[in-house]
């Protein structure tokens, strides 16, 4: 869902096309709220800013952001979630500009016959791109804000999902360090949060001090299990 920088255009043009797919992920009539909320902040959350959603992800573009001009210019939660599931369908991997690009749907939602164990998976890609895209499409840029969570675990899928693999939380992601293999300490963890180091980016901005301490405590609790 990395969108920020092609939301005009896209919407543009999904005005027009959106009946036939526009050459996007197809035409979207159907998802489910509920289950889009949840698989958006498995799959997505670690990477982009969603005040519905409580999450925090800086990698990618604020969501919230890239649709509040487009919404109060008149254009419809449908066309938005037309642009959302071509985007995670299509996206672009290999930006002509300095910005990351977004991980291709095997990586952000992957099958459930190309993984093992109890990592995230899902059992239809369309139905999982359709329900996340109905779900941001409905959402973003309305000024909704989900209320702030304590719980260590909650904020991990939340902030730090989409990047790092803990098979407790039953995460993949390999943009970071996989934390069952480097298993930091919960001071470790709160300096990373806090401060980011390399790729990583500073999350003081998004989480306080409880939220900080309460994820940090949970990572190094869970990692190794």
């Amino acid at each position: 869902m990395r969108i920020a920088a092609l939301v005009a255009a896209s919407c543009a043009a999904l005005l027009t096309f959106a009946l036939s797919g526009c050459g996007t992920g197809g035409h979207t009539s159907g998802g489910s709220q509920g289950a889009g909320k949840q698989l958006f902040t498995q799959a997505c959350g670690g990477c982009h800013v969603l005040a519905d959603a409580g999450t925090a992800g800086t990698v990618g573009p604020n969501l919230d952001d890239a649709f509040a001009q487009a919404r109060e210019d008149g254009m419809t939660s449908a066309t938005f979630t037309q642009v959302v599931k071509g985007q995670i369908k299509y996206p672009i991997v290999d930006p002509s500009t300095d910005a990351a690009g977004m991980p291709g749907i095997d990586t952000t939602l992957p099958h459930c016959d190309d993984v093992e164990g109890a990592a995230f998976c899902v059992d239809d890609q369309d139905q999982a791109a359709s329900d996340v895209a109905v779900y941001v499409g409905t959402v973003a840029g309305t000024g909704r804000e989900a209320e702030a969570s304590t719980d260590g675990k909650t904020i991990f899928a939340q902030t730090c999902a989409s990047c790092h693999t803990l098979a407790d939380a039953g995460t993949t992601g390999t943009v970071g360090p996989n934390l069952d293999q480097s298993r930091p300490s919960k001071e470790l963890a709160v300096d990373r949060v806090t401060n980011g180091q390399g790729a990583m980016p500073s999350f003081a901005a998004q989480l306080d001090d409880a939220q900080i301490e309460a994820v940090a405590e949970y990572v190094a609790g869970a990692a190794g299990k």
